[in-house]
């Protein structure tokens, strides 16, 4: 076998993708990106498996000069497969990070919140001191959900505007990442709409898919307008599956737990604290009460 540097340097003229140039076959096999790949697989490489791989190295030679439409998105990477030197396109970090970004929207279903909650990630969530108990919680959670689908969820009381919504929009968007399904639904506007299912009577279909989904998070919990029928066959029932299929599940709201039981008492029509007492015992069991403070971020 001829040394390769020598053949480089000395080789036939070739036809290449129509051009039987010699000064082009030099140009291709002098780019830096498939000399280093010559220089690489040099103890396994003939001049003949390089003749007979021009049109590949032509390619790739090519690729380097212009973007190809077809291909957009990827990135040839030269591979020696047996007696010849072949291509193999791979996605490119934009592509992977779009693929990404397309997934997290994919994953996660908004209902009645703002469709900006897609774009946040837990890492541009400033680690102010009434938010740290909070964010170690949820990494601790990302990290058992990472080993276990089913460890307990978080409660996340306090003011208006501390930014429990966007603590939670981050953690959606976490586990979406992961390829698990997400609903961050906004409970009073989820409960005031009810009545848009009976129509076509998918109620039924949109309780079950809530109470099944990956992961569950309620916001603003404690805000709605409750009858007897949505607390004890809506709400109740959703929180009610979940509890007995382990299923986290996440809450926001600007009551504390024990001002939560109070309000599930009292409904438009009745007082009930036997049916409040139950409720709440489902969201005891599904989430640890955790307080977000801080300055109000929506003035």
């Amino acid at each position: 076998m001829q040394p390769i540097n020598k053949f480089l340097a000395h080789g036939n003229a070739t036809k290449a993708q129509g051009h039987d140039n010699e000064n082009l076959r030099k140009q291709i096999l002098n780019n830096p990106k498939i000399h280093e790949f010559i220089s690489q697989y040099q103890d396994r490489l003939t001049p003949e498996i390089i003749n007979n791989s021009l049109s590949s190295l032509y390619e790739y030679y090519l690729s380097q000069e212009h973007d190809d439409p077809v291909t957009s998105g990827y990135r040839p990477e030269l591979i020696l497969s047996g007696q010849a030197i072949t291509l193999k396109y791979v996605p490119k970090e934009s592509k992977l990070e779009k693929d990404r970004e397309q997934s997290i929207k994919k994953n996660v279903r908004l209902i009645n919140l703002p469709f900006a909650l897609h774009d946040v990630r837990l890492s541009q969530v400033e680690m102010a001191p009434g938010r740290a108990p909070a964010i170690a919680d949820i990494q601790t959670f990302l990290v058992n959900y990472s080993k276990n689908h089913h460890p307990q969820g978080l409660y996340l009381s306090g003011d208006f505007g501390v930014g429990k919504t966007y603590l939670l929009a981050g953690l959606a968007n976490t586990v979406a990442a992961m390829n698990r399904q997400v609903i961050f639904l906004h409970l009073p506007t989820f409960i005031a709409n009810l009545s848009s299912h009976f129509n076509d009577n998918s109620l039924a279909d949109e309780v079950q898919r809530i109470a099944q989904c990956d992961l569950l998070i309620i916001d603003d919990i404690g805000a709605e307008t409750l009858s007897q029928w949505s607390r004890d066959e809506v709400l109740a029932v959703i929180l009610q599956a979940r509890m007995d299929n382990v299923l986290p599940t996440f809450f926001s709201s600007n009551m504390a737990m024990e001002e939560l039981k109070e309000h599930f008492k009292e409904t438009r029509n009745a007082i009930d604290p036997v049916k409040a007492a139950r409720l709440m015992e489902r969201v005891h069991f599904l989430a640890k009460e955790i307080v977000v403070s801080g300055p109000n971020r929506r003035n």
